[in-house]
């Protein structure tokens, strides 16, 4: 099994009011899963590596519900994200120097462990408009 997670997360201020927000596909691009959580009080980073732990938390129940028999570790998970930092951080070409990051990092590296692969891809914000439109409409649903 393959999917394909994009991700994204914001913060209104920075620190501000946060969001993440992402959807997962199948292999076909057909929508498996959209999701968006408000997140009070975050920085954009932090925003972006929450929206990629809910994203792989869903994956990994997406996984198992699909393959019981292996738990989930035969599934390969593409994730697509517009923060360069938080892929070079899990490609482990970038150092992380921020303590909340580096708390984070774990939580998603300890997650990637329940798959059989998980790839980082750095793409465009045009490119990740749906996961946007998620993030700021849980924001603007939290905060008008």
């Amino acid at each position: 099994m393959k999917l394909i997670l994009y991700t994204d997360g914001g913060a209104r201020g920075n620190p501000g009011p946060a969001g993440a927000g992402g959807l997962i596909y199948d292999t076909d691009k057909k929508v498996v899963k959209k999701f968006a959580q408000f997140l009070g009080t975050a920085t954009n980073n932090q925003a972006e590596y929450q929206a990629l732990v809910l994203g792989l938390e869903l994956a990994k129940k997406i996984s198992a519900q699909g393959r019981s028999a292996s738990g989930g570790k035969d599934t390969e998970v593409d994730c697509y994200l517009d923060s360069l930092l938080v892929v070079e951080q899990m490609n482990q070409k970038w150092k992380i120097k921020n303590k909340e990051l580096s708390v984070l990092f774990v939580k998603v590296w300890n997650l990637t462990q329940s798959f059989k692969k998980v790839n980082f891809y750095h793409i465009p914000r045009e490119k990740n408009e749906e996961a946007d439109k998620l993030v700021n409409e849980v924001i603007d649903e939290n905060t008008l």
